[in-house]
């Protein structure tokens, strides 16, 4: 042997040598600390039990060493001890002859130190003796569902049949578990029993096994509660914060003389005693001749007004005035720019983001162990309504293209379109094209958006002709052309098919009204009509682009007023006389929202209160935003006020500048105006804000058959959004969609226009009555500090 491994053989011996010795003399000095503390356990209980029974020289050692004692305000007894040294007192005398050493010593045995709710003891029987390990932590999490066969501690578990399972409450009673009878006797033991046994209610810490899902299906999850963040302000607001708070409460006043409310709810018109699945409409464009009433309407200065009759000079359902309007816009402007109103509303604003991450800190294990306990409901089986989508973009590019293949294979001699004089059939389209079907693929068609539309609203918009042809796009994606829009209804059929394949994907798409003849809504009715296009997952809203500089330019139109007459005249006149126009009059039924779409980072000058009428309005620039808002909602709303007293729908005014909520496109502005990263959804969920997810444009966006799904598993993904998350959003997407009142309490729940864990219902939303719990005390939270700790807030504020 070598010098080297005769060293390295000594060095280990030494150093082994020397580890064992320390061992023994830490061994050592261990035992004399437990035979220590025990002997000071027995001097302690022979000093307490003389101070007792009234001796004097014991009462004046106690008196010299307190803290041999330490007396409970309700006469109990702690016992000093050591939390990492085992309870030696424990073992001493064997089986139960502690427990009777110390009633004769001390009297009857003080068991009221045992805090109410701690679990029962477990005793063994006499002879057994088990080492101890750690239980699991009781509290449902992501792991409560390992199975005790492949757990790490399965050697440290006791054997059913080996242990006395009498144990005692904390009132120190003892209790028989059911499979001993009252003599002692064994009996038969149920196999559920044996499988799994649940401890009484308030066993914390004793050793429980993992739950497993049949009881987490059993689990009712309506009784789930969450840790409340009890987190408000410690002093009372300064002047200059209660002159804010005062400041918001007239702006939210404003808001309630322009919110348009139906004098009677849905919920309170239509009882849903069974939310089951509706009926569906068997036919929904027949037409059932109901006779004019004696209502009539007249435009001035671009508004309708409306007057029980002819004669009468009272008008029925006045609105805001286009001075009023303006006046009270640039008020909420004054107050937007105000700097002590932008700093303290971005305090509570980051303050509300900060209460959702501490809420999830505490609940997230709470809320997806609810989720898992609502039986059939995930989020690919929850309601989502796709709230923001152009109809003429709703099919993804890959079906599209088949749809171009299949006609021209199968269609190639229809004539589809009249240009330069002549008439031309689908086949001498693509051969003045030099394209055959064989050559199309997706690249050719185009039609996707790429880096060059990114703050190119044009170049966008260019994308909807496929190959980069208008010809096609009026040929497959117009509905007034020369065959009357027949392909773009059978490629609206095929979405239509889609969705209710997937049962659960519902969507609210947008037609175009331009405002450049008055027979636009009949023509568009008539569409819909003749190729009998509804389906029970499909509601529409109306767009109008703001186009009116182009029409202007064009000779189309003369003034403002003329685009105003053209949208509304014929709304006014199908509401008076439905038999006026049979076909809009049953397509009216399905519109549930009108829409105002155009660049809304064009820039442009902020209206006054002294701004031209719409007559007036015949210069070649196009209104602001706000111009056109106020005549659309002005018009709107008298629009609904005469329908909702004639028992007819009502339409919503829901503009791209907020709509009802908040529907978001975060894949469609990545491609035009805001980078994924920088876009605000998850900001404004975290703050409690009524968010959706929308697709905007499937056509130039998405790349898969389920554009809403992929909106949602990317959003998830970048934006790391659990399931819970996912759901709420869904949710908020039906809540604030277009659908009827049976459908929303057939989706979401009968009571679904409830605020909070109320208006919840797991079982077909499966979101947590805890994150929904967690919204409304937070809201409510908010509301208080506004109205300056008023216990009540007015009744119109809405969700």
């Amino acid at each position: 042997m070598d010098a080297y491994s005769l060293h390295l053989a000594m060095a280990a011996l030494v150093g082994a040598s020397v580890v064992a010795v320390s061992a023994y003399y830490m061994h050592r000095k261990t035992l004399n600390q437990l035979l220590e503390f025990a002997k000071g356990l027995e001097r302690d209980r022979d000093d307490v039990s003389a101070a007792e029974e009234g001796g004097g020289d014991a009462t004046e050692h106690l008196k010299k060493y307190p803290s041999r004692r330490r007396k409970k305000e309700n006469g109990g007894y702690y016992r000093q001890g050591s939390a990492s040294l085992p309870d030696v007192s424990a073992f001493s005398g064997g089986g139960g002859g502690g427990v009777e050493l110390e009633k004769k010593r001390n009297g009857p045995v003080r068991v009221d130190s045992i805090p109410s709710g701690l679990p029962r003891l477990h005793t063994l029987s006499e002879g057994h003796l088990i080492r101890p390990f750690s239980p699991k932590s009781p509290v449902a999490s992501a792991s409560a569902f390992e199975s005790v066969e492949g757990s790490d501690d399965e050697d440290n578990m006791i054997e059913i049949d080996k242990l006395d399972t009498t144990y005692l409450h904390t009132n120190g009673n003892a209790n028989v578990p059911d499979h001993i009878n009252a003599n002692g006797e064994p009996m038969a033991i149920a196999t559920s029993s044996m499988v799994r046994s649940h401890s009484v209610s308030g066993d914390l810490h004793g050793v429980q096994p993992d739950p497993v899902a049949a009881d987490i299906l059993r689990k009712e999850p309506e009784q789930e509660s969450f840790v409340q963040l009890r987190i408000s302000p410690t002093e009372i607001p300064s002047p200059d914060e209660m002159e804010v708070y005062r400041t918001l409460q007239d702006c939210l006043e404003m808001r309630k003389s322009y919110v348009f409310k139906e004098a009677v709810a849905p919920w309170e018109k239509e009882i849903i005693s069974d939310p089951s699945t509706p009926k569906p409409i068997l036919n929904p464009f027949d037409h059932t001749p109901e006779g004019k009433s004696d209502h009539y309407f007249q435009m001035e200065d671009g508004v309708i007004h409306v007057y029980a009759n002819k004669d009468s000079k009272e008008k029925l359902f006045p609105v805001a005035d286009a001075t009023t309007f303006f006046t009270d816009l640039h008020h909420i402007l004054k107050v937007i720019a105000a700097g002590n109103i932008r700093t303290l509303c971005h305090h509570r604003l980051v303050l509300l983001e900060q209460k959702f991450n501490l809420h999830l800190m505490l609940n997230a294990d709470r809320e997806f162990l609810a989720q898992k306990s609502a039986p059939h409901r995930d989020f690919y089986n929850v309601r989502k309504v796709d709230t923001h989508v152009h109809h003429s973009a709703c099919m993804n590019q890959k079906h599209l293209l088949r749809f171009i293949k299949s006609k021209l294979r199968k269609e190639p001699d229809e004539v589809v379109i009249f240009r330069d004089g002549t008439y031309l059939t689908l086949l001498e389209v693509f051969e003045s094209l030099d394209l055959t079907g064989y050559d199309l693929n997706v690249d050719l068609l185009d039609v996707h958006a790429d880096k060059s539309t990114f703050h190119r609203f044009d170049k966008f918009n260019l994308k909807y002709n496929p190959c980069g042809q208008s010809r096609l796009r009026e040929i497959f994606l117009k509905q007034d052309n020369l065959i009357q829009g027949r392909f773009l209804a059978e490629l609206t059929k095929q979405v239509f098919s889609d969705l209710e394949t997937s049962k659960y994907q519902m969507a609210e798409y947008r037609l175009s009204i331009y405002g450049r003849k008055m027979s636009e809504w009949d023509q568009l009715a008539s569409w819909i009509v003749n190729n009998d296009l509804y389906s029970e997952n499909v509601v529409w809203l109306i767009q109008l682009p703001r186009l009116y500089n182009v029409y202007k330019e064009m000779g189309i139109v003369t003034s403002f007023q003329n685009i105003l007459d053209n949208i509304f005249l014929p709304l006014f006149e199908v509401t008076i006389d439905p038999d006026s126009h049979p076909q809009l009059h049953v397509f009216l039924k399905q519109v549930v929202g009108l829409d105002l779409v155009d660049d809304e980072s064009k820039p442009e000058r902020r209206p006054t209160k002294h701004m031209p009428t719409p007559a007036q309005w015949t210069n070649i620039f196009n209104p602001a935003f706000s111009y056109y808002a106020y005549y659309c909602y002005a018009n709107l709303y008298t629009l609904n006020k005469l329908r909702e007293s004639k028992g007819m729908t009502t339409i919503k005014f829901r503009p791209h500048s907020g709509e009802i909520g908040l529907a978001m496109s975060p894949l469609s502005n990545n491609s035009l105006f805001l980078d994924y990263h920088r876009n605000p959804l998850p900001m404004f969920f975290l703050r409690g804000l009524n968010v959706s997810l929308s697709t905007d444009d499937p056509l130039q966006i998405h790349l898969t058959k389920e554009p809403l799904v992929e909106e949602y598993s990317i959003a998830a993904s970048v934006w790391k959004l659990s399931s819970c998350d996912l759901c709420e959003i869904a949710r908020n997407s039906v809540y604030q969609s277009g659908f009827s009142h049976a459908l929303k309490s057939h989706w979401i729940g009968k009571e679904y226009f409830k605020r909070g864990p109320d208006g919840n219902d797991i079982q077909r939303t499966n979101v947590p009555h805890i994150r929904l719990e967690f919204r409304e005390m937070i809201w409510r939270e908010e509301m208080r500090q506004v109205y300056l700790g008023k216990p009540h807030f007015p009744k119109f504020i809405d969700p």
